[in-house]
C-alpha cells in the first residue's frame, strides 16, 4: 500500500465495509458498541422532517426553506460541509445556471467546466490496440510520459502500490470486464460466480465468454425486499468441500456495494472465496470519490480490480476503464488470447468540439450545459463511474523550453480538498434524507395509510450506499412505469435512471407481496442451452425501478426536488394527464 496512513485507513474500512466480523452473522459485542449511534441517527432522521410527518396532498409539503432548517436542525453537522456547495459554484457552476437536477449519475463524474474554460492546453484521447494481455502487463515495453504520469494519479486515488498491481487501460468499464474474461482460462477453471442484485450490461458480457467455452454461471440470491444477501447460499456456493477441486475454482466477482440499491457487502466474502481457492476481481465502479482510500487492500487483496472513468467530459467517448491485475496472479494469463478493447492514453491533438465551439465563456456555459443536460437525461443506464478531469497546463518558463509539463487532475483535486469524512457525511445526510422523506407520502383517504413510494434495499442507515431504488405505486397499489416516471422527471428538469433487479428472492410467495410477484417472470432461452446438454435454461427479467443516485455534488435542493416531484403522484389524475401531455409533445417530436 502506498498510503502512509494505513492504519486510519484499515479502520475507516472495517468500520465502513465490515460492520460485523463474521458473514451473515453478527458479533453481540460490536453490535452493542455500534447500536446507540444507529438508533441516534435513525432517530435524528425521522425528524428531519417534522415529527411524525405525513402527507398525503403535494400542496402540503414544506417549502424548500423550511424543510432545510429541519434538517440542519437533524443534522446539525451537515453545515460543515458547506465547503462541497463553494466546489460546486466555482467548478461545477452549470448545475445551478441549467435549473437541472442530474440524480443519473455519481455527482463526481460531472467534469468541471473551470478546468476545461480556463485552459487552452489539450485534452487526451485514447487509441485502440488489440494486443495480448499477458504479453501486454509483461512485456509491454516503455510508455509514453502522458500515459505513465495519469497511471501514477490513478494509483494513488485507487491507494494502490505499482509493485503490487499492473494497469491496463481500457476503452471503459464494459470493454475491462471483457478483456479480462476473454483472457481468463475458464477451459480449466470453470467457474463463475457473481453478486449483483440488478442486471448489469459489463457482467453478462462476462457471463457470456464464460458460456461459450462452457463455463459454469453461478449467482448470489437476494431477499425481498430488504435486497441482503442470502448468506447460506453465497457461503455454499463459494465453498466446495472437495480439498483437490479447490485450485481451480474460478472466478469470483465482487462489487462492495450495490449500485442500483445502495446495499453495502463486506470484504469478507474475498477473504472466504480465496481460501477456497478462488481468483477475485473487485468491482469498483459503485464507489465514489474518496471511498477507494478506505479499500482495505492490504488485508484483503484481490487478484484483478475494475474501474473506469466515465463522461470525463461531458462527452462521449470521454473517458477509459482501468483494469489492475495482481503481478504474483499474472500467470494466470499466460495462455491468453489476443484481445480488443485495450487502450493508449493520448495527448488530443485538438480540444474538445464543445469547447472549440464556445465563442465565449458565457456562451461556452450555454452549449455546454445544454450538452451535460441531454446527455445525463439520456443515459437512463449510466454507468455511475469515478471522474478524472485530465488538462495539461504548462508553466510559463517551462513551456518556452517545452522541458516540464504538469497535469491537472481537477475532479480529483476537488475530492482531495474535501476529504473522506467530508464527502461521506455529507452524501449520508442527503440520502437519508430522501428515503425517510419518501417514506412519509402516503396515498390519502386510506386507513392503512398506503404508501406512495416502495424502496428496495436498505431504508435508514448509517452506512447505506448513495444511491435509492424505488418504485411509485398509485392509490390502487399498482405500479407506475419507472420509464414513465423518468420520462416525467426529465419534463421537470430532474435526470433519474431506471434499473432491473434480478436475482430476487421471495421468501413467503403467498404474503402481501403477491401483486409484485407478477413482476419477477421467466423465459426460456434457447440461445444459451449448453452444448453438453439439452436442457433449457431459465432467467428471470427482474423488477423494473428506478434510481435516485447521489454524489458529493448533490445538495438539498437536488434531494428536495426528487421529493416534490414524486409526491405530485398523490394526486391521482397526475399521471394520466402527464400521460397525455407527454404522449402529444412526444407526437411532436416524432413529427419533427
Amino acid at each position: 500500500m502506498s498510503s502512509p496512513c494505513i492504519k486510519e485507513v484499515s479502520r475507516a474500512c472495517l468500520r465502513r465495509c465490515c460492520p460485523t466480523p463474521l458473514l451473515g452473522l453478527p458479533d453481540k459485542r460490536s453490535s452493542e458498541q455500534v447500536s446507540p449511534s444507529r438508533y441516534d441517527f435513525i432517530a435524528a432522521t425521522a425528524f428531519s422532517l417534522q415529527p411524525n410527518a405525513q402527507f398525503t396532498n403535494h400542496e402540503s409539503l414544506p417549502d424548500l426553506n423550511r424543510a432545510f432548517c429541519n434538517m440542519k436542525k437533524a443534522y446539525p453537522n451537515y453545515s460543515e460541509t458547506e465547503q462541497a456547495d463553494r466546489v460546486r459554484d466555482q467548478e461545477y457552476y452549470q448545475l445551478s445556471l441549467s435549473n437541472h437536477v442530474c440524480l443519473d449519475y455519481i455527482g463526481h463524474g460531472l467534469f468541471s467546466y473551470s478546468q476545461q474554460l480556463h485552459s487552452n492546453a489539450p485534452f487526451f484521447n485514447i487509441i485502440y490496440k488489440s494486443v495480448n494481455l499477458y504479453t501486454q502487463i509483461t512485456h509491454g515495453g516503455q510508455e509514453p510520459e502522458f500515459e505513465s504520469l495519469i497511471k501514477e494519479r490513478i494509483f494513488r486515488f485507487m491507494n494502490i502500490s505499482s509493485d503490487d498491481y499492473s494497469l491496463v487501460f481500457t476503452a471503459n468499464q464494459s470493454s475491462a470486464f471483457k478483456v479480462l474474461a476473454d483472457s481468463y482460462p475458464f477451459h480449466t477453471n470453470r467457474n463463475l460466480l457473481t453478486v449483483y442484485d440488478h442486471e448489469n450490461e459489463p457482467v453478462d458480457k462476462m457471463i457470456d465468454s464464460c458460456r461459450k467455452r462452457s463455463g459454469r454461471v453461478d449467482s448470489a440470491a437476494f431477499s425481498w425486499p430488504n435486497m441482503r444477501i442470502q448468506s447460506k447460499r453465497l457461503r455454499k456456493s463459494i465453498i466446495n468441500k472437495n480439498k483437490k477441486k479447490r485450485k481451480k475454482r474460478g472466478l469470483f466477482v465482487f462489487p462492495l456495494q450495490s449500485k442500483v440499491t445502495g446495499s453495502r457487502y463486506s470484504y469478507l466474502w474475498m477473504s472466504l472465496a480465496q481460501e477456497n481457492g478462488w481468483h477475485v476481481c473487485l468491482d469498483a465502479n459503485a464507489l465514489g470519490d474518496k471511498d477507494m482510500e478506505t479499500l482495505g487492500l492490504s488485508l484483503f487483496q484481490p487478484d484483478f480490480l475494475i474501474c473506469s472513468f466515465y463522461k470525463v467530459f461531458g462527452e462521449n467517448p470521454s473517458g477509459f476503464g482501468c483494469l489492475f491485475i495482481k503481478k504474483s496472479r499474472s500467470s494466470v494469463l499466460k495462455n491468453s488470447a489476443t484481445s480488443t478493447g485495450m487502450v493508449n492514453i493520448v495527448r488530443a491533438s485538438n480540444r474538445p468540439l464543445f469547447l472549440q465551439q464556445s465563442g465565449s465563456i458565457d456562451s461556452g456555459r450555454k452549449k455546454d450545459i445544454g450538452l451535460a443536460s441531454s446527455t445525463s437525461a439520456s443515459s437512463s443506464s449510466s454507468n455511475h463511474e469515478a471522474s478524472l478531469d485530465i488538462s495539461e497546463s504548462r508553466n510559463n518558463e517551462a513551456s518556452s523550453s517545452g522541458v516540464s509539463t504538469d497535469i491537472e487532475f481537477r475532479g480529483l483535486d476537488n475530492a482531495d480538498s474535501l476529504g473522506l469524512v467530508l464527502i461521506s457525511t455529507r452524501v449520508r445526510y442527503l440520502v437519508n434524507w430522501l428515503v425517510n422523506a419518501f417514506g412519509s407520502l402516503k396515498h390519502p383517504h386510506s386507513e392503512d395509510g398506503v404508501p406512495l413510494v416502495r424502496i428496495y434495499g436498505p431504508k435508514v442507515r448509517v452506512d447505506r450506499g448513495p444511491v435509492v431504488a424505488f418504485n411509485v405505486f398509485d392509490w390502487k397499489g399498482a405500479k407506475v412505469e419507472p420509464t414513465l416516471v423518468q420520462k416525467l422527471a426529465g419534463r421537470h428538469n430532474i435526470s433519474l435512471s431506471c434499473a432491473t433487479l434480478t436475482h430476487v428472492s421471495f421468501v413467503d410467495k403467498a404474503s402481501e407481496e403477491k401483486e409484485i410477484l407478477v413482476e419477477v417472470k421467466s423465459i426460456e432461452n434457447e440461445a444459451h442451452n449448453s452444448p453438453m446438454t439439452k436442457k433449457k435454461e431459465k432467467f428471470e427479467l427482474g423488477i423494473s425501478v428506478i434510481m435516485a443516485t447521489l454524489g458529493y455534488l448533490t445538495n438539498f435542493e437536488d434531494v428536495y426536488r426528487v421529493w416534490t416531484f414524486v409526491s405530485r403522484f398523490l394526486d391521482a389524475d397526475f399521471v394520466e394527464k402527464e400521460r397525455w401531455r407527454y404522449m402529444a409533445l412526444n407526437q411532436t417530436t416524432v413529427e419533427v
